[in-house]
């Protein structure tokens, strides 16, 4: 089987452990930065160009689309799909994920646990917005922000005020969230891959840090989960419509809440922690699932 990793960087532990994964199952693998390639939209017969090479031989297509180049990663992954080549996750599910707020509200309506959470675009009503998710502490997040930055922790009202309108003068997307303190720095990052947890960490913030990111400083240890998590986890992936996902967990007191579904969540850490060949999953759920022209938008919204 032929396939392409779709990344800005094959260097990176997560696509150079997927071109291993493939390469010691007996398939070929190649890193395609999705940036450098051009496509020709025609409705006979579409097609993906790299380099000069027309991709038309590529048996499934792995997204590692970052955050920063969502529109023309997914507009790449869109095309392969047009050309009926497998994608593990779908340029919709990708998008899906990649909106915080619309992850959230599709969540919500299928009654998964999540922080009490608000979102406005005006500041005139910023002290009942804060009414809204229980006062403070609470946590100010932007809404295109991704490990961890642009997350404020406000301990006070006053704080919080001046946080949401110091973003709200940057004229950037803000949601706000209840501050979960018996988290205590720590949440859960579960690895889904084909309706399954496959592996899933403790990630802890260092001292004096509420992020629990490892871009952050934060440390990883094997976890335990619950059932409930475990049910948590495989519904919110689902609910994106995401074949493999990373889904961040707190422990609350009323129970798991969901706090983001990463649509390309990061190999390095799920493996030194566990242990566990999650690559070597993720190629297997492709062998397993892969065929021509089977893509589909799963999920709603």
């Amino acid at each position: 089987m032929k396939i392409a990793i779709l990344s800005r960087n094959s260097q990176l532990y997560s696509t150079s452990r997927l071109v291993q994964a493939a390469k010691e199952r007996g398939h070929q693998a190649r890193v395609v930065d999705p940036m450098r390639c051009y496509m020709n939209i025609t409705s006979h017969r579409p097609s993906v160009h790299y380099k000069g090479e027309d991709l038309t031989d590529i048996d499934a297509v792995i997204p590692r689309i970052g955050a920063s180049i969502t529109f023309y990663g997914t507009a790449v992954v869109r095309q392969f799909e047009m050309m009926g080549v497998f994608c593990l996750n779908e340029s919709v599910a990708i998008t899906r994920s990649r909106d915080k707020l619309r992850s959230l509200q599709l969540l919500a309506r299928k009654g998964i646990g999540l922080p009490v959470s608000g979102f406005a675009h005006s500041t005139q009503y910023t002290a009942d917005l804060i009414d809204l998710v229980g006062g403070a502490p609470l946590v100010v997040k932007l809404l295109e922000g991704t490990q961890g930055i642009g997350v404020v922790l406000a301990e006070t009202r006053q704080a919080a005020e001046s946080v949401i309108e110091a973003f709200r003068g940057l004229d950037a997307n803000i949601l706000v969230q209840e501050f979960i303190a018996e988290a205590k720095g720590t949440d859960l990052r579960c690895i889904v891959i084909g309706g399954k947890v496959v592996g899933s960490m403790k990630r802890m913030a260092k001292e004096g840090e509420f992020r629990s990111n490892l871009h952050r400083g934060g440390s990883a240890a094997v976890a335990k989960i619950t059932p409930e998590e475990r049910s948590t986890a495989v519904r919110a992936a689902k609910i994106m419509g995401l074949n493999a996902a990373g889904v961040d967990l707190l422990r609350s007191n009323h129970g798991p809440v969901v706090m983001e579904v990463n649509s390309s969540p990061g190999l390095e850490g799920i493996e030194g922690a566990t242990g566990k060949d999650v690559a070597g999953e993720i190629i297997d759920y492709i062998v397993a699932n892969a065929q021509h022209g089977r893509t589909g938008t799963k999920g709603k919204g």
